[in-house]
């Protein structure tokens, strides 16, 4: 069933290198509908975006080969009080491991990191993943800023929502399967961001599941494109509008290991529905809601529900 339909399915693509889409402009205008409605079916876009250079993306894939080289031992030394925000290996899904530098736009989250991982520091690791996760960020406010702007929320609450948001810069390595071992590199789920921006290094493995049908659709690999996905967070904030993306990794044949970088924003303050979308076709279906009381929530509660089971019982509306 799924190859004829996944041939026929295209994720949205939206060209974000245009220097002339301005705010207003109407170029800028439609790429906001482009961008809402792949939100609300697919619950992602893939978006080009060249601020990232080749160089940099070079630099980056060095940098992780440094630093998943490190025994394991050093990697789990990285904890924290925030679920989800520490190192990540399990026996359950060997081909995977992953490890995250929270608040990675100061210059002080980077370098616990690297102290963590190296006694001694890593100023050139600091510097790279310094310069990615600010580029990075720009990426995401412009995601961000057209969301808003598709829905007709004013430029002012959209500052200052982008201004309390709070991000996450994950290195995701997954090696090739043994002998008999799974192709499965993460287990399908979605996310508990607001936005999550996967940036495939080296080679493809991201899969995705378009709202509400039962193929999963392979997203190529490209140092100039990022995918864009919804998490919970966003669909709590969107009245249900938008889709949390369902996605998983499936490993190639391959001798190298497969990097990508997940750049992760959370909202470090309380969210409500904003009123433009709610109304009588729309009635507001969410109380609330604290970013970090639900990733508590999902993790004491270890839910498996998909997004809109585990959002009604965290924060629905009766």
């Amino acid at each position: 069933m799924g190859s004829d339909q996944t041939q026929r399915h295209q994720l949205a693509v939206v060209d974000l290198t245009d220097e002339s889409m301005k705010p207003g402009s109407e170029a800028w205008v439609s790429a906001c509908g482009v961008v809402r409605r792949a939100l609300e079916e697919d619950g992602c876009f893939i978006a080009l975006y060249d601020k990232v250079s080749p160089v940099l993306c070079d630099s980056v894939l060095s940098a992780l080969d440094e630093l998943f080289d490190l025994p394991v031992e050093t990697k789990k030394q990285l904890t924290s009080n925030k679920p989800f925000h520490s190192y990540f290996g399990v026996s359950w899904l060997p081909l995977y491991e992953s490890v995250a530098i929270d608040n990675v736009l100061s210059n002080d989250g980077c370098q616990k990191f690297a102290h963590i991982m190296w006694p001694q520091g890593n100023d050139r690791f600091c510097e790279i993943m310094t310069e990615y996760g600010k580029l990075t960020e720009g990426l995401d406010r412009l995601a961000k800023r057209m969301v808003f702007d598709s829905y007709g929320v004013d430029k002012d609450r959209c500052d200052s929502f982008l201004e309390s948001n709070d991000y996450l810069l994950r290195f995701l390595k997954y090696r090739k399967p043994e002998k008999d071992e799974s192709d499965l590199g993460l287990h399908a789920h979605s996310d508990l961001t607001l936005l999550s921006i996967l940036h495939q290094l080296n080679f493809g493995g991201l899969e995705v599941k378009p709202k509400g049908k039962d193929y999963w659709i392979e997203v190529d690999a490209s140092p100039s494109s990022f995918v864009i996905m919804a998490g919970d967070a966003l669909k709590m904030w969107s009245n249900g509008r938008v889709h949390s993306c369902e996605h998983r990794v499936v490993m190639k044949k391959t001798e190298r290991p497969r990097y990508c970088v997940g750049f992760f924003s959370f909202n470090g303050k309380t969210m409500e529905v904003p009123e433009e979308l709610v109304d009588d076709h729309n009635p507001l279906r969410y109380k609330p809601f604290d970013n970090y009381d639900y990733l508590r929530f999902c993790d004491t509660s270890k839910i498996k529900d998909p997004a809109k089971v585990r959002l009604a019982t965290f924060c629905g509306v009766l």
